[in-house]
């Protein structure tokens, strides 16, 4: 049993059956749920910071730093956050989708104002 907090949770990668949670302090937790799993426990949080990205990845939408299309690389950043985490792969697909739902949140909220 692993208690995490969710705001310590900067990423979830799906490993076969297994997912890994990367934490804001580097280490890594391999956990016994797929990631529909997991993602469906997020689904239930009042402030849900966390989104699917492509089939293999969720991510804390709080560290999302750089989207970069041409290196299909994510780049995280936060205070807590450990230098070994600054950005992993992922699939060029995966990461327009993600930067159209931040575009899209961004505008909601201006619209809120």
């Amino acid at each position: 049993m692993v208690r995490v907090r969710t705001d310590e949770i900067v990423y979830v990668k799906a490993d076969g059956n297994y997912s890994d949670l990367m934490l804001v302090n580097g280490q890594c937790r391999k956990m016994t749920f797929q990631l529909h799993q997991i993602e469906d426990v997020f689904k239930q949080l009042q402030n849900n910071m966390f989104v699917r990205v492509g089939r293999s990845l969720i991510v804390n939408k709080r560290y999302v730093f750089v989207i970069n299309l041409t290196e299909q690389k994510l780049i995280f950043t936060g205070k807590s956050l450990s230098t070994q985490i600054n950005s992993i792969k992922v699939s060029r697909e995966a990461l327009k989708q993600l930067m159209d739902l931040l575009t899209n949140e961004r505008g909601d909220q201006a619209n809120e104002q």
